[in-house]
């Protein structure tokens, strides 16, 4: 017996040691914690272009406080949001408004300009007519009483035979709304037109609303309707040195007829003929206009006369094939 249990001790270690041994497991690792906030890449915000800064403001200041509402109802006629941003209209720049009467278009740019552009007001002097008197004091007056709104407005007054808007080539935009038959009917059109060329930087803009004539209207006619061709507006633009860039249709009325006895001044904000067919002008709502860009030619070949940019190319090309000078 105890042979036998020698001998089946000796063949269960035997067995025992046969038996493979398991190999080592690792210990799991901990996981790594997610970096602080702190330790987070920071986001960078793209900074705001001059089209989104006109984007931000121009609601608000579309439905301010400030404008009466029957200013806000002609927004529906004047189309002000769509015109600016048509024009290139943006809050940091320097920009004209010739001769602004009661201040609508005011209300809008002195606001929009406030903080990171400049508006300027250009006034017909006071000199040059008992009419242009009492509408700048009125415009003053306006611009004084609103502190808040207008302190940073700046007024220009200009002579309209010789007229001058500031300093040369230092606006980037110059803007007139509804003033041009005045200047026809003046005879100084031509001489304004030169005068915003030379206010304007090179690359700047004119932008024109006017009331539209139909094409090939009688010039003598046009002189006491208060239209003008088209044509005959882009020519004074063009003689001055402008080029032309674009219109748009945005302040187009397809309703007016433009054969009224009184001319434009029929139809609303006027109602020259008073209560006389009153609802009918109503309807109409306000004059056809043309709404023109026109842009003052920098120096880029793009602006410059087919020739004169061949003539420019051979120097253009030796100036891009040249070794570049080390930086010192």
């Amino acid at each position: 017996m105890k042979r036998l249990a020698l001998s089946l001790a000796v063949v269960f270690t035997l067995a025992a040691c046969d038996k493979p041994v398991p190999e080592a497991t690792a210990p799991p690792m901990a996981e790594t914690p997610p970096p602080a906030a702190s330790d987070q890449p920071e986001q960078m915000t793209p900074p705001a272009t001059s089209a989104d800064m006109f984007a931000t403001r121009i609601d608000g200041i579309l439905a301010g406080s400030w404008r009466s509402e029957a200013n806000k109802a002609r927004d529906a006629y004047r189309h002000p949001k769509e015109t600016l941003a048509f024009f290139g209209i943006n809050p940091t720049q320097t920009v004209i408004e010739i001769t602004p009467g009661g201040g609508w278009y005011s209300e809008i740019l002195a606001p929009l300009m406030k903080a990171s552009g400049s508006y300027h007001a250009a006034l017909a002097a006071d000199s040059s007519s008992d009419y242009a008197k009492r509408n700048n004091d009125a415009f003053r007056e306006k611009l004084a009483g609103d502190v808040e709104r207008y302190s940073e407005a700046r007024m220009v007054e200009f002579d309209p035979k010789a007229p001058s808007f500031g300093a040369p080539g230092s606006a980037d935009v110059v803007l007139t709304f509804r003033n041009v038959h005045n200047w026809v009917g003046g005879g100084s059109a031509a001489a304004m037109f030169k005068g915003f060329f030379d206010v304007l930087k090179p690359g700047g803009v004119l932008g024109v609303v006017e009331h539209r004539a139909i094409d090939g209207a009688d010039m003598e006619a046009i002189k006491t309707s208060g239209y003008l061709p088209t044509a005959f507006v882009t020519k004074l633009a063009t003689d001055a040195g402008f080029q032309m860039v674009e219109s748009s249709e945005v302040n187009a009325n397809a309703k007016d007829t433009k054969d009224y006895a009184d001319g434009v001044w029929t139809l609303p904000p006027n109602f020259r003929l008073k209560e006389v067919d009153r609802e009918k002008y109503a309807a109409i709502g306000e004059s056809d206009r043309m709404t023109l860009k026109f842009v003052k030619p920098a120096g880029d070949p793009i602006f410059q006369p087919k020739d004169d940019a061949a003539e420019q190319m051979p120097a253009m090309e030796t100036e891009m094939t040249e070794p570049a000078k080390a930086t010192q």
